[in-house]
């Protein structure tokens, strides 16, 4: 069975409600089995991609954990997180070497696409589910992304 096919394998299980897959061909046998989901993401992110979540992750909790720093409650209190749908590749573009859909200073309505993401290598356009100006993207371009994981802060108030 050729790594392609067994990753496509391991995206739908992780998708999906089944906790157990199993199958047998000519060149041998595959067995998948989730783990339990509260360790499922540190299990998969930590090796992958342990460097680029660990800066995503601190600073919404950090801010809302302590109070003080101002600015970063107030982004956390006003800004509306667009967290992705699925498991995938996260892209800014709609092409290689295009112009990202949005910037952060981007005026985006509800509807409006802001980033791509490939799953299973189908092309899923990310619409923002708000209107109103990006304020941050947190994903680099050609990251790895979970489901939930936030995508970008959209500032309601722009």
């Amino acid at each position: 069975m050729d790594l392609r096919k067994l990753k496509t394998l391991i995206d739908l299980v992780s998708e999906s409600n089944i906790s157990e897959l199993e199958i047998t061909e000519a060149d041998g046998k595959v067995r998948i089995v989730k783990a339990d989901p509260h360790l499922l993401p540190a299990a998969v992110a930590a090796p992958v991609m342990a460097t680029p979540l660990a800066p995503v992750a601190a600073p919404p909790q950090s801010a809302a954990a302590g109070e003080a720093p101002g600015q970063a409650g107030e982004t956390a209190e006003t800004g509306h997180i667009v967290k992705s749908p699925m498991v995938g590749t996260f892209y800014r573009a709609a092409s290689p070497g295009g112009k990202p859909l949005v910037e952060v200073g981007s005026q985006v309505k509800s509807g409006e696409p802001l980033c791509i993401i490939e799953a299973m290598k189908i092309m899923n356009e990310i619409e923002a589910d708000e209107t109103g100006t990006i304020a941050k993207v947190l994903c680099e371009n050609g990251q790895a992304v979970e489901f939930g994981q936030p995508l970008f802060i959209i500032d309601r108030r722009g």
